[in-house]
């Protein structure tokens, strides 16, 4: 594909969405074309069902396998409704999470059988993967601190922050993990650092992959 596909991973609290958009903000400033997206998310069907797993009081019950396969179905949308088609065309995709999320979170963490869920993405995304994914690392007592910072709208909780801090560990490692396996693709960040020192650091590598 003519395009570049760049994901973001991590733990609750990490810093995404933040420096997602402070990446796709620098490289509009160059005048490239960029596409943002979020898991679960950025498709009318991706939308509800982030609703549903995140914040609906219907979703409070949802067994982890209920939970995987939502995910799936999101992903499956978004990747045959945004992501290839900008891809296609040359555009700079920047995804606030990907199929390592689903790894990590249903997998190591919820622990669901990693060989399904390999083949469940292989028929979701096909051969898609991110040319390079940043890792924001972050320790478990900077992730609380933050939380407790968050300010979020009344009425809107987040069922995947709340749950116990054990398995908000196994995230992390688990993530840690699918660094080891994939050094290549995956680059760790230490996201207890200023956003502007984590934004630095990824702009090195960005700039790196496009030739500047």
């Amino acid at each position: 594909m003519p395009g570049l596909f760049v994901s973001f991973e991590g733990g609750e609290a990490c810093g995404k969405s933040t420096q997602v958009a402070r990446l796709v903000g620098k490289l509009e400033s160059q005048g490239r074309e960029v596409v943002a997206t979020r898991e679960p998310g950025s498709t009318r069907a991706g939308e509800a069902i982030r609703n549903l797993l995140l914040h609906s009081e219907s979703g409070i019950t949802l067994t982890p396998e209920a939970e995987l396969l939502l995910f799936g179905a999101s992903r499956a949308q978004l990747v045959e409704e945004v992501i290839r088609p900008a891809l296609n065309a040359g555009k700079i995709v920047i995804a606030d999470r990907f199929s390592d999320s689903t790894t990590v979170y249903q997998g190591i963490a919820r622990g669901l059988d990693l060989k399904f869920i390999r083949q469940l993405e292989q028929f979701v995304c096909s051969d898609l993967l991110p040319v390079v994914t940043f890792l924001l690392d972050l320790d478990l007592e900077t992730m609380r601190t933050r939380r407790l910072r968050r300010v979020r709208p009344a009425n809107t909780k987040d069922r995947m922050e709340e749950l116990p801090s054990p398995f908000h560990e196994k995230v992390r490692e688990g993530y840690l993990q699918v660094a080891r396996e994939s050094p290549t693709r995956i680059k760790i960040i230490d996201a207890a650092r200023p956003a502007d020192e984590v934004e630095a650091s990824v702009w090195k590598e960005i700039n790196a992959i496009l030739g500047r």
